[in-house]
């Protein structure tokens, strides 16, 4: 699956659309980011969100993954679902977390009752049982401790099985760590948000952190066709831990 696939295209044009209701930055931001990031065509091709599940999405911005989903619920439905793509999220339910209040309301305004989306900081707010966690470059803006905790809260909400999906930077890359914290700074002001990045760890610090949650863990760059340093970890409960 590529950026200029017509399939995909047609998908991001969908997602992109509710966005209308927040705003010419909202629209192009949505634009920009679901067709070029290739974390989103690799949760979408690879099956990452799994048909029904409920979806808990820290550090959700205006809430591009729950429009995502809602657009290729709406694109399997017509028939329209490529047969080489694993299976559409079909009625997966997102629930987004955000500390920013401009991008929440950016997500209500565009997706309305289509998913839940709270405005608090995910060192502080409750997480609910998740069949999947998504975390796309949010860790880094709090302190290594906090993002530990952050982790295990995520750890308790997964404890009946599902998946961690989390894209970080590699620290040990350079320059490209460098230039995502840079581009990062600039983002979080363009959307009038107070954060700005902090702290960063080494694939291989990341990857001992999530073994020690008792994860199954797989990793891989993702970071095609930008400069960052980004890789992709999913953290799996192993099967024994699984409820029937």
């Amino acid at each position: 699956m590529s950026a200029s696939t017509p399939a995909w295209r047609f998908l991001v044009a969908s997602a992109s659309a509710p966005y209308r209701r927040s705003g010419r930055f909202a629209l192009h931001f949505a634009r920009g980011k679901l067709r070029w990031d290739p974390v989103f065509r690799y949760l979408i091709g690879h099956g990452l969100i799994a048909p029904r599940a409920r979806v808990l999405d820290i550090g959700c911005g205006q809430g591009l993954l729950a429009s995502l989903v809602q657009a290729a619920t709406a694109q399997a439905r017509l028939g329209a679902w490529p047969a080489e793509w694993a299976e559409a999220p079909v009625d997966a339910h997102v629930t987004g977390i955000d500390v920013a209040a401009s991008d929440v309301s950016r997500a209500r305004k565009a997706l309305g009752q289509q998913a839940e989306f709270v405005c608090g900081d995910m060192r502080r707010t409750d997480f609910p049982s998740a069949d999947t966690v998504v975390i796309l470059d949010a860790l880094h803006y709090v302190s290594i401790p906090e993002q530990d905790e952050v982790l295990v809260r995520v750890r308790a909400a997964l404890a009946g099985g599902g998946s961690l999906v989390l894209r970080v930077g590699d620290s040990a890359s350079w320059p490209g760590f460098a230039i995502s914290q840079w581009v990062d700074r600039i983002v979080a002001f363009a959307r009038g948000g107070s954060l700005r990045p902090r702290s960063g760890r080494t694939r291989s610090e990341w990857q001992s952190r999530l073994l020690a949650l008792g994860l199954e863990v797989t990793s891989l760059p993702m970071r095609t066709g930008t400069p960052f340093a980004n890789v992709l970890f999913v953290g799996t409960v192993p099967a024994k831990e699984t409820r029937p």
